[in-house]
Formats: structure tokens, C-alpha cells, sequence
């Protein structure tokens, strides 16, 4: 899985100002040069063996999608959990490849006696060495290597989530600003109405009702400004939790959510699945549950114990000590570890299966993700070239009409809903658009660029 790939090109496409992607990591992330005005790029993780310091940026009072990710993976808890188990598992990995310890012994006999004869009390020392038989230390080593890669597949699967979700938060905060943008310009649109609204009634040339209709549209103008601001400090409040700050200090995201990719067709990203940390964490699985079986295979051929030592006799006996050597080997006769690799064998079993669930799962979401961006890419079409021009001009007629006196009130307040209408669902189109593509590299691990590219 090309990583630095994946991180250079998401930062070079979009950045929501071109950086409206996720960016993926190995055990650390990897330092960017390109990224948007030549951003000094400080927020490697270290990989999950350096002891390296990290100087973390704070942030910024317009704040990027490149920044936002640098900030949560440095400080997010979760995702520090991981790293920690990945690194207790390195230890793990150390402890399996150790020989036996030896065992000294210390043995001695009629310690009550006060006999001087030959009978009398003697004492003996013994040291004892375990050896292993039928390659179980490399084995044992072995799979534990493979459940410690499987942990570092856990904490990039990890990291990949957390990217996702910090830019997909990224993207609520800034299609929050855009709905801000869209209801103060409803309230300046609906206050322009009652302007005119109250000349025609001064006037005589309509009903006071008009203006008493336009006040009312002009206080739900008022409403939707201040859901607006109550939306976007939420959004903007998540954002910050996901690198533990309850109280964000930025104002405000930077992007634009009008920035389109070329769609590959399927094949080509399906293909791409097994680069997902999830896929490559349910290889690792299956290796270690073969690992294991085969160690449990190893232990069913007996160790060895060799021991060596001296004996020592009573005081005033000519050649009172003696050496000794020991030979013990367990006889398998009733435990011949039936038990352990019956459930080794079964447990490589269910990894076969889990593996082949991942593989059914990542499908099933890439094919939802896949088919919904196809439709929000039509639907972004139709709404940018066709309905919101209409929109527009229907809107421009109506109330050019309605101070001429050509057009009813009405009229007039059924073109400006529309208009507010289209143009939220417009936004709401490139908001799920943009989250898409988020879901979809996620899946692959890779931006989608580097596949339309030929």
C-alpha cells in the first residue's frame, strides 16, 4: 500500500481549498512538502519503535484539513491506545524468542542426623537446562511476530478512521459556514422584500397585508440564521474534541466544496480493497492462526531436560563427592496436546472465514459508496445546470415584476423559497458528494486521482 501516494495526492487535489480527502498513514505520517501554501509539514507520527519528540503546531485561526488531521493524530486517545498495544505486543514478540531460564537445585538429605557414618548426612547441587524439541522456539517466535503485525494493522486501520472522520467533520464545519452564507443571504434577500413591500403599501399600490406577509418571511429568514450559527458552533466543537480541545480556538475552515474528480469506473477501485488495513489485518490473522497451529504441533513432541551436578558425603570419608548427570523426558502418554490443537485448528478455520467476511464487507461498502457518488455526481449536474440558473432567474423576474406591480406578493415569496431551496439542496449535494470520496479512499486507501490517472 503506497501511503506517501496516498498522503502527497489527497493534499495536492483538494485541500478543501483542493484538500477535501483523507489522508492515509503506515505507522506514522509521512511529512508533506506540497501541501497548500507551502505549509511546513510537522505532524509525523513517529513509527511505533522511535522515542522521537514530536512539536506539535496549535492552531490556527483559519484552520486546514492538513493541520485538523496533523492536531488528531497527535492528541486523539483513542487512536494512542492502539499505539500502545502495538508496542506492549513488540514485547511479546522479544519474550517468545527467549531460551529457558536454567534451574539450580540444592538437596540435602538426613539434615538430622548426627551419625559420622557412611550413612550420614550428604548434600548434592544440580543445575538443570530445558531444551526445546521440534522447533517450538521459532515457532512460538513466529507467531507472535505475526499477532504483533497484526496489532500495527489495527492502529492503521485506526489511523485511516480517524482521518475519515476528521474529514468528514471538517466537511460539516465547512458546509456550516456555506448554510451561514446561504441563510444571511435569504435575510438580506427577505429584508430587500419588506423594503419593498412597505414603499408599495406607503404607496397605495398594495394591501397592508403584504408587508405584514413579508415581515413574517423576513422573521423565518431571521430563524434559519440563527439555526445556521447553532449548527455550524457544534460542528466546529466536534471538530476540536477529536484532538481533545473542548473550546476550538479557530474561526473558521478553509475549502471549497465545489472541487469535482473524474469518476473511475468500479472495477478499478475494486481491485484496490485489499490495500484496506482491515484486509491486510485479516491476512495477518490467518498467518498467525496457522503459526499457531503449527506450534501446537510442536508441542507435542516432549522437551528435554538435561541436569548436571556434584553429590557430597559425611565428614572423614576418602572420596566423598561424586558427580552427577540426569536425563528427563515427559512420556506423552495421556497428554499428547489433543486439546490445544484441536482448538488451533478450529481457530484457523474461523480466520479463514473472518477473512473472507472482511473481503464481502469492504465490497458491499465500496459498491454502496460507488453507486451513490455515481448519483450525487448527476444530481450536482442537474442542480448546477439547470435548476439553479431557473432558480435564479425566476427569482431576478419575480421581484422585478413585483415592484413594477406586475407580479403578485405570492409570487414573489414562492420564487425566493425555491431559490433558498434549491440552493440547499445543492449544498447538501456537494457536502455528500465530497463525504463519498472520503468513504471511498478510505476503503482503498489510495486517492481516487491516482487510478482515473493513465
Amino acid at each position: 500500500m503506497n501511503f506517501n501516494g496516498l498522503l502527497t495526492g489527497l493534499l495536492l487535489r483538494r485541500n478543501l481549498n483542493g484538500l477535501l480527502a483523507m489522508m492515509t498513514l503506515a505507522f506514522g505520517l509521512v511529512a508533506i512538502s506540497k501541501a497548500e501554501n507551502a505549509i511546513p509539514s510537522a505532524f509525523s507520527q513517529p513509527p511505533l519503535h522511535s522515542n522521537a519528540v514530536i512539536f506539535l503546531p496549535a492552531e490556527e485561526k483559519a484552520l486546514s484539513l492538513h493541520h485538523a488531521i496533523g492536531l488528531a493524530l497527535q492528541h486523539n486517545p483513542e487512536l494512542a491506545s492502539f499505539a500502545k498495544e502495538a508496542r506492549a505486543l513488540q514485547g511479546l514478540t522479544i519474550q517468545a524468542g527467549l531460551l529457558p531460564n536454567p534451574v539450580i537445585q540444592y538437596d540435602s538429605e538426613d539434615v538430622s542426623s548426627r551419625s559420622n557414618g557412611p550413612g550420614a548426612r550428604f548434600e548434592s547441587i544440580r543445575i538443570s537446562q530445558l531444551f526445546e524439541t521440534g522447533g517450538k522456539r521459532p515457532a512460538r517466535q513466529h507467531a507472535a511476530l505475526l499477532g504483533q503485525e497484526s496489532a500495527e494493522q489495527d492502529y492503521m486501520a485506526r489511523q485511516l478512521d480517524l482521518i475519515a472522520t476528521v474529514a468528514n467533520v471538517f466537511l460539516d464545519v465547512l458546509a456550516g459556514q456555506e448554510r451561514m452564507r446561504l441563510a444571511l443571504a435569504g435575510q438580506e434577500l427577505a429584508q430587500k422584500v419588506v423594503n419593498t413591500a412597505a414603499k408599495r403599501v406607503k404607496a397605495g399600490k398594495a394591501p397592508p397585508i403584504e408587508e405584514t406577509r413579508a415581515n413574517v418571511a423576513l422573521a423565518t429568514a431571521d430563524i434559519e440564521v440563527k439555526q445556521a450559527q447553532r449548527s455550524l458552533a457544534s460542528f466546529r466543537k466536534q471538530l476540536a474534541l477529536l484532538w481533545g480541545n473542548p473550546k476550538p480556538f479557530y474561526e473558521s475552515v478553509l475549502g471549497n466544496l465545489e472541487t469535482f474528480i473524474t469518476i473511475p469506473d468500479f472495477q478499478s477501485l475494486e481491485v484496490r480493497i485489499q490495500q484496506n488495513p482491515l484486509a491486510l489485518r485479516s491476512v495477518k490473522n490467518l498467518e498467525q492462526r496457522q503459526a499457531l497451529l503449527t506450534l501446537e504441533k510442536a508441542r507435542r513432541i516432549p522437551d528435554v531436560t538435561v541436569s548436571a551436578g556434584i553429590r557430597r558425603y559425611g565428614h572423614d570419608i576418602p572420596n566423598d563427592t561424586t558427580a552427577l548427570v540426569g536425563l528427563s523426558i515427559p512420556l506423552p502418554l495421556f497428554d499428547r496436546n489433543q486439546g490445544n490443537l484441536m482448538a488451533a485448528q478450529q481457530r484457523m478455520n474461523k480466520a479463514m472465514d473472518e477473512q473472507a467476511a472482511i473481503d464481502l464487507q469492504l465490497r458491499a461498502l465500496l459498491t454502496q459508496a460507488y453507486e451513490s457518488l455515481v448519483a450525487a455526481d448527476t444530481e450536482i449536474s442537474i442542480l448546477r445546470d439547470e435548476i439553479l440558473p431557473g432558480a435564479r432567474e425566476a427569482f431576478r423576474m419575480a421581484s422585478r415584476g413585483y415592484a413594477l406591480g406586475r407580479f403578485g406578493f405570492l409570487e414573489l415569496l414562492d420564487a425566493q423559497r425555491t431559490l433558498f431551496q434549491n440552493q440547499t439542496l445543492y449544498l447538501q449535494a456537494l457536502t455528500n458528494y465530497q463525504r463519498l470520496i472520503n468513504e471511498i479512499e478510505r476503503l482503498i486507501a489510495e486517492p481516487i486521482e491516482n487510478i482515473s490517472k493513465p
